[in-house]
C-alpha cells in the first residue's frame, strides 16, 4: 500500500478517536490536533505489523496518550499559559528611563539573553540550548548586557535611587 493510501487509511480510521483522547488529556483543541499529527507521522515514518486491527488500534492510542503524557511534563509546557490568560494581563509599559526601555536599547544577542534571563526566568544552560550557543558565552552576554544597561540606566547613580 502506497504512503498516500496508508496515509488516508489511518486518518480514517483512528484520527477522531486520537484527537478525542488528545483532548481528553491535554484540554486543547490545538495542542490535540498537533499530538494527531505528530502520531501519523510517527505510523508513516516507521511502519509496523499488526496481528489484528484491534491491536493496531490499541497501539495507535497508547502512542496518542503517551504523547499527551510527555507533551504534559515537557518543561516548556510548564512555562507557558494560554492567549486567554494573556490577555487579562496588560503589556510593561516601557517608557523612558524604564528598564525595558534600556533593555530594548540594547544590542540583539544581548538583549535576548536579558529578556530569556530576567523576563523568562530561564537558566543561563538553558538559553544556551534554546540559541544554541555554549553557556559560557550565555554569561559573557549576561555580564555584557548588565554592564551595558548600567550605563544605559545611568550608572551607580541608578542603583542607589533603586
Amino acid at each position: 500500500m502506497d504512503l498516500n493510501h496508508q496515509a488516508e487509511r489511518l486518518a480514517n480510521a483512528y484520527a477522531d478517536a486520537i484527537l478525542r483522547l488528545s483532548y481528553a488529556y491535554l484540554k486543547n483543541t490545538h495542542d490535540a490536533q498537533d499530538i494527531c499529527q505528530t502520531v501519523f507521522v510517527k505510523l508513516l515514518t516507521e511502519p509496523r505489523e499488526f496481528e489484528s486491527a484491534e491491536h493496531e488500534r490499541a497501539y495507535v492510542l497508547r502512542m496518542a496518550a503517551n504523547a499527551c503524557k510527555d507533551l504534559l511534563k515537557s518543561p516548556w509546557r510548564k512555562r507557558t499559559c494560554g492567549l486567554e490568560t494573556v490577555l487579562e494581563v496588560p503589556a510593561p509599559e516601557a517608557g523612558d528611563g524604564s528598564v525595558l526601555a534600556a533593555v530594548n536599547q540594547l544590542p540583539a544577542h544581548y538583549r535576548t539573553v536579558i529578556y530569556l534571563f530576567y523576563y523568562e526566568g530561564y537558566q543561563a544552560a538553558e538559553i544556551g540550548k534554546i540559541l544554541g550557543v555554549p553557556t559560557a558565552t550565555i554569561h559573557t552576554r549576561l555580564a555584557r548586557g548588565r554592564a551595558k544597561l548600567k550605563d544605559i540606566l545611568g550608572g551607580l547613580d541608578y542603583e542607589r535611587s533603586v
